[in-house]
């Protein structure tokens, strides 16, 4: 063990950089390895630390501001200050400067600086002082801006269609609001879809009460005390009461600039989250690993646990392996789950299989590669969805009949079993993506006693980032509860 790697008894200083979902993963996290540390969290931020991803719930009115607040316990020896910026890194002294005037020391600093909403170069907009009535969606101050906004408004405009966007329109449509998507690609969501799916996806949409205007940008935006006109490039005027930005993010690294420290998109971080400065780590969306920066919660949490082991010198092994990530967007009247290479073109050696079904707002399309998943989209409601992610994340091989995962069942045997039975699950099955709660996990909590779903929550974390594996984890729950007596299967999983 080294001082880089091994926070010991007489180098325990751990300062964290950022108080967001990565940041307070990881105080938590060191808190539970590391009993006498010193761990000194920063947050630029006013709150406690908050699930970004639900905001878009908390936009919709689905929950209020406690519930998008994180449940990560304070753990001993965490100090945790929000509302402090920090303005400077000292290597050489190993310090930080907070714009406080406060000098803290550490034997190891951690960036988790996070991202920042781009502002498109719009002619009449002030992209350092935006309007009362423009807003970006990234933070809960942003949400909360938004909300005034929306209040007594009658028509929103959402200016970026891609996850997020969507997101912000769908919330707004919740509200009653007349929302309008422009964005400048041919479909919506074009990273992770093709353009079938956009086109399924925004008939969708429709129905909900959101309008897309596609293959056009914004030129101009001229506000005024009740309301604002967005110019479109095909000339087209689009008068709201509320425009939402929501045109990407882009990492937070100023901070590690100015510190010298190798900066590219983000934060560069070997496999085990160090930067160009031993003594110094970045996780989360601020860090850029193997030329990637994910901007996903969970290969933040994923690096979060990484860096703990690392720095507690529990395995010194420990490496950050990035898995293949699923997207999904769960709002109401929307459930999609987009993975892999499934929005690539035709390709040798790739076998492809689609189903449309735009009225009822279905769309499945699945790539396999010598009988492996590489890639799937699954819009709509299609109760194969949960099977096609677990096959995509453990590389198993694909059921002969492919019309299972197209469309849930076999045509060929009305009685077929459902896809996704608990008790046919196994017990290695990932159900929470965003904590990496297997199944397994689950059994054995509810073998532990706890017989709730908020016991499992708390015992496991599962449903605690993106929500959409909550219908599945109460599924398994009511499944076991269901069992009078002990199952063989069960039993089976429980003892692997």
């Amino acid at each position: 063990m080294t001082t880089e790697e091994t926070v010991d008894g007489s180098r325990n200083r751990v300062v964290i950089v950022g108080h967001g979902m990565a940041g307070a993963r990881l105080a938590a996290e060191l808190s539970a390895r590391l009993g006498d540390a010193k761990i000194t969290v920063l947050g630029a931020e006013l709150h406690r630390a908050y699930n970004r991803i639900m905001l878009s719930s908390l936009l919709a009115g689905k929950v209020d501001e406690s519930g998008v607040e994180l449940a990560e316990a304070a753990g001993h020896g965490i100090d945790v200050r929000p509302g402090v910026e920090v303005t400077a890194v000292d290597r050489a002294g190993r310090t930080v400067t907070t714009g406080q005037g406060d000098l803290i020391g550490y034997d190891h600093l951690v960036l988790a600086t996070g991202g920042r909403a781009l502002v498109p170069p719009l002619a009449g907009l002030d992209r350092e002082r935006l309007p009362d009535r423009v807003a970006v969606f990234r933070t809960l101050d942003d949400c909360r801006r938004i909300l005034a906004a929306a209040a007594g408004a009658r028509r929103a405009l959402v200016l970026g269609g891609g996850l997020l966007g969507l997101e912000a329109a769908r919330g707004l449509a919740a509200r009653g609001l007349d929302v309008h998507v422009v964005h400048p690609v041919g479909h919506l969501m074009e990273r992770q879809l093709d353009p079938a799916a956009g086109a399924v996806l925004a008939r969708t949409l429709a129905a909900l009460g959101v309008t897309t205007h596609l293959e056009v940008a914004a030129s101009a935006v001229h506000t005024r005390p009740d309301g604002l006109t967005l110019t479109l490039t095909d000339g087209r005027l689009l008068d709201a009461d509320l425009l939402v930005l929501s045109c990407g993010v882009r990492p937070d690294v100023e901070l590690a600039r100015a510190a010298g420290l190798t900066v590219d998109r983000g934060v560069v971080v070997d496999d085990r989250l160090r930067t160009s400065d031993p003594h110094i780590s970045a996780i989360g969306d601020c860090a850029q690993h193997a030329g990637v920066v994910t901007g996903l919660v969970a290969p933040a949490w994923e690096q979060a646990r990484v860096l703990a082991q690392v720095l507690a010198g529990q395995d010194p092994r420990a490496r950050y392996r990035p898995q293949p990530p699923v997207t999904r967007l769960k709002a109401a009247g929307i459930d999609l789950a987009a993975m892999g290479d499934a929005a690539a073109g035709p390709a040798p050696d790739v076998e492809e299989l689609s189903f449309s079904d735009p009225v009822r707002g279905t769309y499945a399309r699945l790539r396999i590669v010598g009988e492996r998943l590489t890639g799937a989209i699954m819009l709509g409601d299609n109760p194969a969805v949960g099977t096609v992610i677990q096959l995509f994340d453990r590389g198993t091989p694909v059921p002969v009949d492919r019309r299972t995962l197209l469309l849930g069942r076999s045509r060929d045997s009305a009685s077929a079993t459902p896809v996704e039975s608990p008790a046919l699950m196994p017990d290695a099955a990932t159900v929470c993506q965003c904590n990496t709660v297997r199944k397994g996990a689950l059994v054995r909590c509810w073998r532990a006693g706890a017989r709730s779903l908020d016991d499992v929550v708390a015992a496991t974390r599962a449903t605690t980032g993106c929500g959409s594996c909550r219908d599945a984890v109460e599924g398994i729950l009511g499944w076991l509860s269901s069992i009078d007596t002990p199952d063989p299967v069960v039993e089976a999983e429980v003892a692997a």
